[in-house]
């Protein structure tokens, strides 16, 4: 009962990113430093909320109701973000991933009263850049329809979907969501035995694939994501690539980059703590020839992205965090009504900005 791995633009060059189960140490040993539990959600900070949830709505997310869209003053993401005096409203968007069943998450928050910059003018190599990946079941009739309704903002050349090489029908393509934050958009394809030398290739199956971040330093973020975070690595050798195919996929020209991907379990929403089956991998993209310096950035700007990861001992873990380089926007952690407990960090290379957080006790 894998989760199966996906011919995206990394699949050609890396295994499958999202495997069977591993334990990485017992819980009670965890327990005594803090632990990643696994990735949980995304989050992205919009603009227009209304905007951001019909564009998702048409990639076939649908809306939580029982999280209230209202604006109002929120105490408690105000001490998570750092900062005060603004408003804010949420929309909690979700998508079933065929193969495990379980709901993927992305949670849109829009921001007012607070002077914040607006970061949605990127290309999909700018450092600090973070990404997941969406396989749908019709791709050409998705790609038309948002073209038709003026929602397709398509990185690729030509805005079109990229036939992977060998193959001629078109399978992958960068979009962006209304605030420029990127969609790696996968088409779905069935499973096919090994044949003429070439192995077995799995399926893809409609639903978030893994997400991914734009790094500098792949040395510094592996040992940030894997032996901090507890991140499995799925390959330890990865060769610099270049070539059409890594460049029309994301509407660019002479890339030279390589691919890094740390196996995490899938915290699916109400599973509590037992070991999950299935496993989601974070993507470190790095770019041979696009290296610049990162630019300043708060989590509440427009068009920035973050991860949500579930933790166990928050206290322990984000002490150690703090000790590898991380930096703590939050005012200290921060108690939702529920009694979940949060904490937002940035990574020690590109201040990749991940959300810890640490259910109540019961």
């Amino acid at each position: 009962m894998n989760r199966l791995s996906a011919l995206t633009i990394s699949a050609l060059a890396c295994a499958g990113w999202l495997a069977r189960a591993q334990p990485a140490f017992s819980q009670a040993a965890g327990e005594e430093q803090g632990r990643v539990i696994g990735i949980a959600f995304v989050g992205r900070i919009v603009s227009n909320l209304d905007k951001s949830v019909a564009f998702y709505e048409e990639l076939g997310f649908s809306q939580d109701p029982l999280a209230n869209p209202a604006w109002r003053t929120d105490p408690v993401i105000e001490r998570l973000y750092g900062a005060s005096g603004f408003t804010t409203r949420m929309a909690k968007m979700y998508i079933k991933n065929a193969d495990s069943g379980q709901r993927f998450v992305v949670y849109l928050r829009e921001v007012k009263g607070i002077r914040r910059r607006n970061l949605s003018r990127h290309t999909a190599w700018e450092p600090g850049a973070s990404h997941f990946a969406l396989v749908v079941p019709d791709a050409d009739r998705l790609w038309s329809r948002l073209k038709a309704q003026g929602l397709l903002r398509a990185r690729s050349w030509g805005g079109r979907l990229i036939a992977p090489p060998g193959q001629t029908r078109g399978m992958i393509a960068y979009i962006t969501d209304p605030d420029g934050l990127d969609i790696e958009f996968v088409a779905q394809r069935p499973a096919a035995p090994a044949a003429s030398g070439r192995p077995a290739r799995p399926a893809l199956l409609p639903g978030v694939n893994h997400v991914g971040l734009v790094v500098l330093d792949s040395s510094k973020e592996r040992a940030f994501y894997g032996d901090l975070l507890g991140g499995h690595l799925q390959s330890a050798a990865s060769p610099w690539m270049s070539g059409d195919f890594y460049d029309a996929a994301v509407g660019g020209h002479g890339n030279v980059l390589r691919f890094f991907n740390e196996s995490f379990p899938f915290a699916a929403e109400g599973r509590g703590l037992a070991a999950p089956t299935f496993r989601m991998n974070f993507e470190m993209v790095e770019y041979q020839n696009r290296r610049k310096p990162v630019k300043a950035s708060s989590i509440t700007d427009i068009g920035v992205g973050y991860v949500g990861m579930e933790v166990n001992g928050l206290d322990a873990f984000l002490a150690r965090a703090k000790a590898a380089g991380a930096v703590v926007v939050s005012d200290g952690i921060a108690t939702m009504r529920g009694g979940t407990r949060e904490v937002m960090i940035r990574d020690p290379d590109v201040g990749g900005f991940i959300e810890l957080f640490e259910e109540a006790k019961r």
